[in-house]
């Protein structure tokens, strides 16, 4: 379905009364692909409710269509079944849908997507363009079998070339390692409401993971760590990824197989939460978390998090939190024996859920793109 340019070409001055126009453009936009998508349905949620601006968003899909408001899919394929990710094909789909939608702010959330054609696109229009630094080098080469060093220094570069031509850098974490360039914004992460306090829950004596099962994110030392545990407690992994028959089999060498539980992913967020408040505690084990939602809305459901010390939302976690050095079995042990500990406190669990709801959240970034895009 062909888009119809939503200015018909009208100079940008004369169409200032309108709300800002946002467009979102998400590669990895799978259907359980965690923080970005959780981000991406309050953002649009949000735009919906409140009409202070315009929304869009552009994903793979199977064709390229428009799939209801604010919805715009690219011709892909699936390249990944356990999360729904897919590979757009061709270049030139996305910078036409940009110029069609005419947008004030483009939102870039990968570095891989034809970045620098969107940007150009988004350019031609007058929109300011924005590279969303969601991940790191580190983290995607931790994903990937061989040498991590190389893959990172390449990565690097990459990044550095697609983030060029961008206007601000928006990040939870220091950009500068990755793309020279410091975060010109806060990338602010929220809680729906369906994270707070869960009265009827019963705590259970099992440490939960929540998360996708993967090379990078420390789950082998969550393993070894319960291998050496002095008390036998259960370990639940929920979630799916590429490394599920590995963990399986890592766990049957340890001895761990009558302790460790994998669970399918969750995707009502009531149900989740209700997963969080029933564990003794909610363990993040992996060095290159670039927010660690996981570890908020766990908090948020009044149950203590353990995350290793460089996880950027252990920050905003006060009591809730126990961290560790990451990498370091021993010591991530030591956490999750303090957590275990740990009592929940309700009360400050709904201070956190109303702190970081996502409707003052998001709020707080329109702030800020309204703001920048008025330097252009």
């Amino acid at each position: 379905m062909p888009l119809e340019r939503a200015s018909a070409g009208l100079p940008r001055a004369q169409t200032a009364d309108r709300p800002l126009r946002v467009a979102d453009v998400a590669m990895f936009y799978g259907e359980r692909s965690g923080g970005i998508r959780t981000y991406l349905e309050a953002k649009a949620d949000y735009a919906r409710r409140t009409g202070r601006f315009e929304h869009h968003l552009v994903v793979p899909g199977r064709t390229t269509t428009s799939v209801g408001a604010g919805r715009h899919e690219q011709r892909s394929l699936r390249l990944a079944a356990s999360n729904g990710y897919r590979l757009p094909l061709g270049s030139a789909g996305l910078p036409a849908t940009l110029r069609a939608l005419d947008p004030d702010v483009v939102l870039l959330h990968d570095p891989y997507w034809t970045p620098r054609l969107a940007c150009r696109a988004a350019h031609d229009v007058g929109a300011t363009v924005i590279a969303v630094h969601h991940s790191s080098a580190a983290l995607h080469a931790a994903g990937l079998p061989g040498p991590n060093g190389v893959y990172t220094r390449a990565l690097r570069r990459w990044y550095r070339r697609a983030y060029g031509e961008v206007d601000a850098v928006m990040s939870v974490v220091d950009s500068g390692i990755d793309t020279r360039r410091s975060p010109t914004l806060a990338l602010r992460l929220g809680l729906d409401p369906a994270f707070g306090p869960q009265p009827a829950a019963q705590r259970g004596d099992h440490v939960l993971y929540v998360g996708r099962l993967s090379r990078e994110k420390g789950l082998r030392e969550l393993l070894e760590a319960a291998a050496a545990a002095a008390q036998p407690w259960p370990l639940v992994l929920l979630g799916t990824g590429p490394a599920g028959d590995t963990l399986r089999e890592r766990a049957r060498q340890l001895g761990l197989s009558s302790r460790v539980r994998f669970a399918p992913y969750l995707q009502d967020r009531h149900e989740l939460a209700r997963a969080y408040a029933g564990a003794r505690c909610v363990v993040l084990p992996g060095a290159y978390e670039t927010f660690g939602l996981a570890a908020l809305e766990a908090a948020a459901c009044g149950v203590p998090v353990v995350t290793a010390q460089c996880t950027p939302s252990a920050a905003l976690l006060g009591g809730f939190v126990e961290t560790f050095r990451a990498g370091d079995p021993t010591e991530l042990l030591y956490a999750i024996e303090r957590a275990r500990r740990t009592s929940p406190d309700p009360r400050s669990a709904a201070a956190l859920a109303r702190t970081y709801a996502w409707d003052a959240t998001l709020a707080a970034e329109l702030d800020d793109l309204e703001r920048v895009a008025d330097r252009r």
